[in-house]
């Protein structure tokens, strides 16, 4: 492998990504993505943010799946520091069906666009 394409695969295995999915209460998944949209907005200039995809299944009516990739771990936990990350979390917390589930850390082997 040369140097430089083992400079970047490097580089990827300290990318952090999280993906998850967070359930609705029936009739609220598009104000629920709607809110995960906005932080997308939100956390789109935050230091180390690469990727933060908001996406449904059109045979799932209530959820809504998260797919972030952020420079470190520790970039994707300073973003919910942000207050108005934290008020649109609040703002979700009552259309969400039961309380979320820890997303999936999954280490990224390479690709196209990271």
């Amino acid at each position: 492998m040369n140097t430089f394409v083992k400079t970047i695969t490097e580089h990827m295995k300290t990318q952090y990504l999280l993906h998850g999915k967070l359930t609705a209460k029936p009739g609220h998944r598009e104000e629920l993505a709607d809110i995960l949209i906005q932080a997308a907005q939100l956390v789109s200039t935050a230091k180390g943010c690469k990727l933060y995809a908001v996406s449904n299944d059109r045979d799932d009516a209530t959820s809504v799946y998260i797919t972030e990739i952020w420079d470190s771990k520790d970039d994707h936990d300073n973003s919910l520091k942000n207050e108005d990350v934290r008020a649109l979390i609040m703002k979700a917390m009552p259309i969400l069906d039961g309380q979320p589930t820890k997303g999936q850390e999954l280490e990224i082997l390479g690709g196209t666009g990271i």
